[in-house]
């Protein structure tokens, strides 16, 4: 008589006298997380334990984490450009005054910064 495993495909292992089913996770692409990825891996590694493992065990960390990623990268440089629009920094200041471009546009993307982890890293 097969057990259910065995009649749905599974196959076992002689080891040591016992029978050891024959078990592997499917393969998955592994995408790159990249910096938001990570910083949200951390988020919910400590806040969100339960969330994590849930990934973790279902195999979809990853690709979760790749999404955040995407999502923030996307969000950070959507808001660089309109912030940078609204306040008129142009490639003009840039030429003519290079350390007040560099000071606005360092206090732009601290900002945006700032939101995106609002708004997607520590959510």
């Amino acid at each position: 008589m097969k057990s259910l495993f065995e009649e749905m495909g599974g196959t076992y292992h002689k080891e040591n006298g016992y029978l050891i089913p024959d078990l592997s996770l499917p393969t998955k692409e592994e995408k790159p997380i990249g910096i938001w990825g990570r910083r949200h891996l951390r988020y919910i590694k400590k806040h969100r334990r339960l969330f994590y493992v849930n990934l973790l065990t279902g195999g979809g960390l990853n690709s979760y984490l790749a999404d955040i990623n995407e999502q923030a990268e996307d969000m950070f440089f959507r808001l660089v450009k309109q912030m940078s629009e609204s306040e008129s920094i142009t490639e003009q200041l840039k030429a003519e005054n290079p350390i007040t471009w560099v000071a606005r546009m360092n206090n732009i993307r601290s900002r945006a910064i700032e939101i995106v982890n609002h708004d997607i890293i520590y959510t």
